[in-house]
């Protein structure tokens, strides 16, 4: 392993190039769980034909974004599974376990014959794909960010951490921008019939991709160190103590989870299918908006990262709840207005929000729990979260507008998460520039 001691016993010196490949392989499976989660957002109405035939259009995309919604019931499972796995055994092992689960999932949804071949076995085998997906999904952001986070030096762990959600909107674009094309290019007979499988099918070779360089990677020096100290007799960790003994710590995690999620699967999930089913935008129109957004939103994620390093995190995901709070109204009058413009400047205005929050979370959810426990308790403080919260998003807001007929509940949605995120983020403790709990100082080579 690339790590050195510093004359100080208790200071851990990494290797930069060594730091650099664990942000690349472990980016990429978050890429990858995304590039599936938008290519199932932004096909949702075609796979609702394919899967759940229905004279109303509602009640197809009702039953997709169940199907979608689905799969986070079993990420708690998942997280409890994985995530003191991840602390007993290792980071590295377990996600290369949940790289495999996912790609093998996504490419299962794309060998899935028609509700018109098969019949209810079509949903039934869709909704076993979307649960495998989910389970190995709850060991993978957890891990992934644990992973990035032991491996960062104190002072740049904000700017790497943020690539984690870089790779989140990598794969979105990618998942998103090929449905796009296939949307212009294929009549909806075609990507009815065949063309909607073909996203699915390309998860097998990005799953055994980034299998390759997961199992090229060493443990983190933070995990290293702490089987180091007990080489022998290193015990289990109770899943009790992961929970009871890290209980505040849990609840600022799931605070601050539900905001950044709900707004995340809002703006990148949710979108596409109002722009379209609610509003009757022009779909091709529509996605192509939504993906010059998280462009955008590329472009920003490392500066914004790098400014939680130097300001600290709370400042940053604290200006993201004051702007959701105050915006989410007048950024969705302008969607509703329905010209580009306005939907571009709508659009933009909450992406640039979220940024907030998708640079500064992947540093900050890590440091709320020491390593001996930190795979696990954050594997199931921020799954808990998701599965109730955040996942549930589309479908939650779909039912809320039928039931009320009120095109602005996805404002108002996001006005209560931010409230709550608010609240968290006036309880954390400032990461920015410290060690992580329960590890030693962390510097990288050129700067010892």
């Amino acid at each position: 392993m690339k790590i050195r001691t510093a004359k100080a016993p208790d200071t851990t010196v990494t290797d930069p190039a060594l730091v650099k490949r664990a942000v690349k392989a472990a980016a990429l499976g978050n890429a990858m769980e995304w590039f599936d989660f938008g290519v199932y957002s932004y096909i949702a109405v075609t796979l609702g034909k394919v899967f759940f035939p229905s004279g109303n259009p509602t009640a197809q995309l009702l039953s997709t974004f169940g199907a979608f919604a689905a799969a986070f019931l079993v990420r708690p499972l998942g997280g409890m599974v994985f995530g003191p796995l991840g602390d007993r055994v290792g980071r590295q092992k377990v996600l290369a376990l949940t790289m495999i689960m996912m790609a093998a999932g996504t490419f299962a949804i794309g060998l899935i014959p028609s509700y018109a071949t098969i019949g209810v076995g079509a949903p039934i085998l869709l909704l076993v794909a979307r649960l495998v997906q989910g389970f190995s999904t709850g060991g993978e952001y957890a891990g992934a960010s644990t992973f990035i986070a032991e491996y960062a030096p104190d002072k740049r762990r904000g700017f790497l951490g943020s690539w984690l959600e870089f790779g989140t909107l990598a794969g979105y674009i990618g998942g998103a921008g090929l449905v796009t094309l296939m949307t212009a290019l294929l009549s909806a007979d075609d990507l009815t019939s065949w063309g909607w499988r073909i996203p699915f099918l390309i998860a097998g070779p990005m799953g055994i991709i980034g299998l390759y360089l997961r199992m090229r990677l060493e443990e983190t020096p933070a995990f290293a160190a702490e089987v180091a100290k007990a080489e022998k007799d290193r015990p289990k960790v109770p899943l009790r103590e992961m929970v009871t003994g890290q209980w505040r710590a849990l609840l600022l995690c799931v605070g601050l989870v539900l905001v950044f999620n709900v707004t995340d699967y809002m703006l990148l999930s949710y979108m596409p299918s109002y722009l379209t089913s609610e509003l009757h935008y022009d779909e091709t129109h529509g996605l192509l908006v939504v993906l010059g957004v998280m462009a955008v939103m590329m472009i920003a994620q490392p500066f914004v990262g790098a400014l939680t390093d130097r300001v600290g995190r709370r400042p940053v995901i604290a200006t993201g709840c004051a702007g959701f709070l105050l915006l989410s109204v007048p950024a969705l009058l302008l969607i509703r207005e329905g010209s580009l413009l306005a939907v571009a400047l709508g659009m933009g205005a909450l992406g640039l929000l979220l940024v907030c929050f998708t640079a500064a979370m992947p540093s900050a959810l890590p440091a709320l729990f020491p390593t001996r426990v930190r795979y696990g308790s954050l594997s199931i403080g921020f799954n808990v979260s998701v599965s109730l919260f955040g996942g549930t998003t589309p479908l939650v807001v779909t039912a809320l507008i039928g039931a009320t007929g009120n095109m602005m509940m996805p404002a108002y949605y996001m006005m209560a998460a931010a409230v709550i995120g608010g609240f968290a983020v006036w309880r954390m403790a400032e990461s920015a520039g410290r060690p992580l709990p329960g590890s030693a100082p962390s510097v990288a080579a050129r700067e010892h």
